[in-house]
């Protein structure tokens, strides 16, 4: 078993894709899915399955042979990343391996400190999406921002990061780059557009 929470559209026939979107879960009721399909996107892929890594997945311990998250910790509360964190341990299999990527924010920072312009705060508030240029006022861009998790709620480097893993059980913490697993099913599911301005980090069970 192959596991790819927080997915996204993201998907692959080797893997078990799934994903916390509200907008997942109001596309797949009976009577009002269509609707909300035409009127909120994105629009999921059958193959994704729901399933929230925070509260748990309907999965038995030690099950996977790999785990996959990309740009999905960084939308997480520090409290729920560590949830997080905790059931990717539990779901691996010893020795299994899991891999995730997310904004770099020592990279990012570095970038900021560097920029003489005036609208260099701006724009690192844009690329970090941590700051908003609007709010939304129309009762369709209200419900479409309250079903979306656009922003970043905890932002990370390689140390901090790192330092939370560890402290639940990962071991051989590495940086990771686009394509230099040894386990060729995360070639299925990474993207080498995801790597850029980001963090990858690869630790074993």
């Amino acid at each position: 078993m192959n596991l790819h929470y927080g997915c996204g559209l993201t998907t692959a026939p080797s893997w078990h894709n799934c994903d916390a979107s509200p907008t997942l879960r109001l596309q797949r009721l009976p009577l009002f899915g269509p609707l909300f399909r035409k009127l909120v996107a994105p629009r999921f892929p059958p193959e994704v399955q729901y399933g929230d890594i925070i509260k748990g997945l309907p999965l038995p311990a030690d099950s996977c042979d790999a785990i996959y998250c990309c740009h999905v910790l960084e939308h997480l509360s520090l409290e729920d990343c560590r949830a997080a964190l905790r059931n990717t341990y539990r779901y691996l299999k010893p020795s299994g391996l899991f891999r995730c990527v997310l904004p770099d924010l020592e990279q990012q920072v570095r970038t900021y400190a560097a920029d003489p312009k005036p609208s260099a705060a701006g724009e690192f508030l844009s690329y970090t999406f941590l700051g908003r240029k609007t709010r939304p006022k129309t009762l369709l861009g209200i419900i479409r921002e309250s079903l979306g998790n656009a922003h970043h709620l905890w932002m990370w480097d390689y140390k901090a990061l790192a330092v939370e893993m560890e402290a639940v059980g990962f071991r051989d913490l590495r940086r990771c780059e686009f394509g230099d697993s040894h386990i060729a099913a995360f070639a299925d599911v990474e993207n080498s557009s995801r790597f850029e301005w980001a963090v990858g980090i690869e630790a074993t069970k």
